[in-house]
């Protein structure tokens, strides 16, 4: 099975994110691969990823990255192949990371989420990919339908909340 999305940490200390983006595609059934890579520490090994990524049929990349965050943005310069960034809170809040990320060049763009935010990454790469693909985008669908499903379940729930002063 041809991985169709490449999920890239700088170090492995990112993976507690980077395990919802995973349980997400898996469970949306996108075969996926899971890489550490270092802009700083391993950069021929990034060059090498990035360069070859759309040739081994690599559709979405979720790259993320703490600190000087220059993952996302490096290997958005060598491939392209869209890249997702996620900002990891690992100094300054993570928005020293979040900055890095979003303020890329023009010419070179990185689709970034929120601080830590790895299953919007994740969510983000399926749509992407199920602008192509009727099977993924069918599962979307459905994925999307579960969430108004569970707020309406939930509201109905909070009306069973019982107050002196609430009215509904």
């Amino acid at each position: 099975m041809t991985p169709l999305v490449s999920i890239i940490m700088g170090s492995t200390s990112d993976l507690p994110i980077l395990r919802k983006a995973a349980a997400f595609l898996n469970e949306m059934e996108v075969p996926f691969e899971m890489n550490a890579l270092s802009a700083h520490r391993t950069p021929a090994e990034v060059e090498k990823f990035a360069t070859g990524a759309q040739a081994r049929g690599i559709k979405v990349i979720i790259a993320a990255a703490g600190m000087a965050a220059a993952l996302p943005g490096v290997i958005a310069a060598l491939t392209p192949v869209p890249v997702i960034g996620v900002p990891i809170n690992s100094s300054l809040s993570g928005e020293d990371a979040l900055l890095s990320i979003v303020q890329m060049p023009p010419g070179i763009a990185v689709a970034t989420v929120g601080i830590n935010g790895g299953l919007n990454a994740a969510i983000l790469a399926t749509q992407i990919l199920a602008q192509s693909d009727p099977a993924i985008n069918e599962r979307f669908i459905a994925y999307r339908r579960s969430l108004s499903e569970k707020i309406v379940k939930a509201n109905e729930e909070l009306k069973k909340e019982i107050y002196r002063f609430k009215t509904n």
